[in-house]
């Protein structure tokens, strides 16, 4: 028989049994389950959070398989809301789960993120529009929330806190002309694609390791990934999810942020005022976009 205060007996010692319990009452959102939503899902429930709002709305695939926890070839072709769903309750059989299994849209944003104590950002890199979104949002309702980057063999997080600065004054992502052509439009896409890579990771130095230049290309929607870079990014962003939510230790927060590379065996702090448009940034986002037009 299940049983919750044994089930996560182990954790106590590390948290309190009355932390324990706001954690078991904690609500936490998790927009897109593939790559690090997958893993943070599996972490927060181990951790005992005990109801979650979680959305995807893709079906797994044999290229997930080097990376995102549910994959493997009894779940090819499955949703994955469904599948992580699963596996949660497995975990965890009481844990209260609202699925929103077609992902995260304009007419169900308000009901994602109702009741909700923080937001774990998991969306796919692409999706930066409803990214936007969501954030912007979260920052309206005074919801913190938490984006980890896997990066390489590493992790880079940013966490931005209500009354903070907020996503979009970091980020200064830009919006197309009115009279923008198509391929005015894309390469803004991919731009702005290279602005958030370069906001989550300032330091940007995974890029000394990178090998095959070509596996990066915004315009096809594909870069490369590793299982390590998503299990660091599940460890980070889980452990500030938990600071957040017992109010204890110490959050970096936006224009703070850090990255750490297991394969470079570096940790990096970064602090950016004015976030991408500080003159750094802006410098790193001609490096890191002269890699990509070389790679072409």
């Amino acid at each position: 028989m299940f049983n919750y205060e044994e089930a996560f007996s182990r954790n106590i010692g590390w948290v309190t049994e009355a932390e324990q319990q706001k954690l078991r009452n904690t609500r936490v959102a998790i927009g897109g389950l593939g790559g690090v939503g997958g893993d943070h899902a599996v972490v927060l429930s181990r951790l005992g959070i005990g109801n979650f709002n979680i959305s995807d709305l893709d079906d797994y695939d044999v290229a997930n398989f080097n990376r995102q926890s549910g994959a493997n070839m009894s779940t090819l072709g499955r949703p994955k809301a469904a599948v992580m769903e699963e596996t949660i309750r497995g975990i965890n059989p009481e844990a209260d789960i609202n699925n929103f299994d077609h992902g995260i849209t304009d007419d169900n944003l308000e009901q994602f993120l109702d009741g909700v104590d923080i937001y774990i950002d998991s969306l796919d890199i692409f999706a930066l529009e409803m990214r936007r979104k969501v954030f912007r949002r979260c920052y309206e309702k005074g919801i913190p929330t938490i984006t980890a980057a896997p990066l390489g063999m590493g992790t880079a997080f940013l966490v931005f806190m209500p009354g903070k600065m907020s996503f979009d004054e970091y980020f200064a992502i830009e919006d197309p002309a009115p009279n923008a052509t198509e391929e005015e439009k894309e390469q803004l896409f991919a731009d702005n694609i290279i602005r958030f890579i370069v906001g989550v990771a300032p330091a940007c130095i995974q890029r000394h390791y990178l090998a095959e230049r070509t596996s990066v290309n915004f315009f096809k929607k594909k870069v490369p990934s590793t299982c390590m870079g998503i299990s660091l990014a599940a460890g980070v962003l889980c452990t500030n999810a938990l600071k957040i939510i017992l109010n204890r230790g110490e959050v970096i927060y936006a224009p703070r942020g850090m990255h750490f590379d297991a394969y470079l065996n570096k940790t990096k702090k970064t602090w950016r005022p004015f976030g991408n448009k500080n003159p750094l940034q802006r410098y790193m986002f001609k490096v890191f976009k002269g890699i990509i037009d070389n790679s072409k």
